[in-house]
C-alpha cells in the first residue's frame, strides 16, 4: 500500500502562510482599534474627535507652513461650497455645519528629490466646527486640537502647556482667531484651482 504523506515543505510552506496570515490579522485588527480609539478623545468641557469622523477624506483648502510643521487644511463639504461662493471674502458668514481640520507634520527633505519638503512624523490635529447656537460666547466656532503621540500611536488633547496654549474647552482657538474676525474667524483662504 502507498503513503499518501504531504511532502515536508509542503507542510513547511503552509504553516508559514498562516503564520504570516495570523501576523496580518493581528496588525489589522490593532490599526482598526487604533482608529477606533481616536473617536473616543475628546477635549474636556469641548469638541470630540468623533464630530469630524470622516476628515480623511474632505478637500483640501489650501496648505501652509511655518518654520516648524508643515499643514493641509481640509473642510467638509458644507465648508467647501460656502468657500465656493466667495465666503468668507464676501463678507458673509459660514454657515451652521462648516468644518475645518488641519493636519500637522513634521516635515523632512524628499529623499530623491531634496528640494522638495515632505510630510514626515504626524504632530497633530486641529478641528474648528460652526454652531452659532453651541458656540454663541466664541463668534459661533467650537475647537479643539489633538496631539499626537507616535509611541502609543493615539491623540490626546492640546493642554495650555503646548506651543501654542491650548486650553480646555471649545474656545481654545479664539484668542488667536479675534485678529480675523471680519473674515467670521477663519484665516485660510481658499486656493485657486
Amino acid at each position: 500500500m502507498e503513503s499518501k504523506r504531504m511532502p515536508a515543505v509542503v507542510i513547511t510552506v503552509v504553516a508559514l502562510a498562516v503564520s504570516v496570515l495570523a501576523v496580518l490579522g493581528v496588525r489589522a485588527i490593532s490599526a482598526q482599534d487604533t482608529a477606533q480609539a481616536k473617536y473616543t478623545v475628546r477635549v474636556p468641557n469641548g469638541l470630540a474627535f468623533s464630530e469630524f469622523r470622516g476628515y480623511e477624506g474632505w478637500q483640501t483648502v489650501s496648505i501652509s507652513r511655518n518654520d516648524k510643521l508643515m499643514a493641509v487644511i481640509l473642510a467638509n463639504p458644507l465648508m467647501i461650497n460656502a468657500y465656493q461662493s466667495g465666503i468668507p471674502g464676501n463678507g458673509k458668514p459660514f454657515p451652521d455645519g462648516s468644518k475645518m481640520a488641519k493636519i500637522h507634520w513634521n516635515p523632512k527633505k524628499h529623499e530623491t528629490f531634496p528640494d522638495t519638503t515632505v510630510p514626515a512624523s504626524l504632530h497633530d490635529v486641529d478641528f474648528m466646527v460652526k454652531d452659532s447656537k453651541r458656540f454663541s460666547d466664541s463668534g459661533g466656532w467650537g475647537w479643539a486640537a489633538f496631539k499626537y503621540d507616535a509611541a502609543s500611536d493615539t491623540f490626546k488633547p492640546g493642554t495650555p502647556a503646548d506651543e501654542p496654549p491650548q486650553g480646555n474647552d471649545a474656545k481654545c482657538g479664539l484668542a488667536c482667531h479675534t485678529i480675523v474676525k471680519t473674515r467670521d474667524y477663519v484665516f485660510t483662504d481658499y486656493g485657486k484651482r
